[in-house]
Formats: C-alpha cells, sequence, structure tokens
C-alpha cells in the first residue's frame, strides 16, 4: 500500500507539531508515494518503527492513500483471521523492538517531566535509536528522577 503525507501531515512536520516522536518523524518523510508501507517498515525498522505507529500517523491525519481516500491498514490480528501470517519487520526481533519501544515512552515521559532539567537528556533519548543506546542513558535518568520513578523505565528495559 502507498501513502502520502496529507496538508496536515506537512505543516506537522515543518512546524514539528501533530504527535510525531522523532523517530515517527523519520519515517513519516519516507512516505512520498512511491514506496509501500513494508519498504518504509523495512528501512526504519531499526529505530523501532512499527504498524501502530504507522496507523497512529493515519488516525491523526497525517498519511492519506495517493488518492484522497481514507486508507485502512490491516492489522496483524486481522492478518491472522484471513489466514495470513502477520508481517513482521525483517531482522528485528519483534520481542526487542516492543521492548525499545516501551522503553523509549517511558524515558521520554520521564525526561520531559523533569523541565529544563531534563532537556539535555531528552534529547538524547529521543537519538537514541536502540535498546543499547537507551540503557546506556539509563543511570542518567535515575540520576535526574530518582529510584523510585526509574523503576518504570528499568522494568521496561531489563524486563
Amino acid at each position: 500500500m502507498l501513502l502520502v503525507k496529507t496538508t496536515a501531515g506537512q505543516m506537522a512536520l515543518k512546524d514539528r507539531h501533530g504527535g510525531l516522536t522523532s523517530r515517527q518523524r523519520s519515517a513519516f518523510i519516507l512516505f512520498d508515494g512511491q514506496r509501500t508501507v513494508g519498504q518504509v517498515l523495512a528501512a526504519t525498522a531499526a529505530m523501532g518503527i512499527s504498524m501502530d505507529d504507522v496507523q497512529a500517523m493515519l488516525d491523526q491525519g497525517l498519511l492519506e492513500s495517493p488518492d484522497g481516500k481514507p486508507a485502512v491498514l490491516k492489522a496483524p490480528a486481522a492478518a491472522a483471521a484471513a489466514g495470513k501470517p502477520a508481517e513482521a519487520a525483517p531482522g528485528v526481533a519483534p520481542a526487542l523492538a516492543d521492548r525499545y519501544q516501551s522503553a523509549y515512552r517511558v524515558a521520554t515521559e520521564l525526561t520531559s517531566a523533569a523541565g529544563l532539567r531534563g532537556f539535555r537528556l531528552n534529547l538524547a533519548v529521543e537519538g537514541a535509536r536502540n535498546m543499547e543506546e537507551l540503557a546506556a542513558l539509563a543511570p542518567k535518568i535515575r540520576e535526574l528522577v530518582g529510584d523510585e520513578k526509574y523503576r518504570r523505565l528499568q522494568d521496561a528495559l531489563f524486563g
């Protein structure tokens, strides 16, 4: 399936608003009407982009089909019900990608809640491309937010 940016999506990218994370922004740029959703997911698999991210962009009205009609993606559960196996991003273990995505969300939440004290650390978290880079930032996050709040990130990172 091909997807293109909507006018609202182009404005969100330009103005850096609209709920796009830095990872989603990287994938969003690739939706040009030339690449399929599968190709974009394969290209951004190392960043942890999943079909849920694409669906979120569709739900926010940032992406649409090239003909302007509402695009509908088949969810993995719907594909399984149709007798088709759910496609995983090539070369990425789904469990690891899910853990990274969960830990990324917790880390950005913790660092952004710290305001200006956590600004630089928040930028570092947004730049983390994999579990190892995120785990390397964990001690700094712990120092910033304290042991009690850090526990959520520890569970997300290390299980």
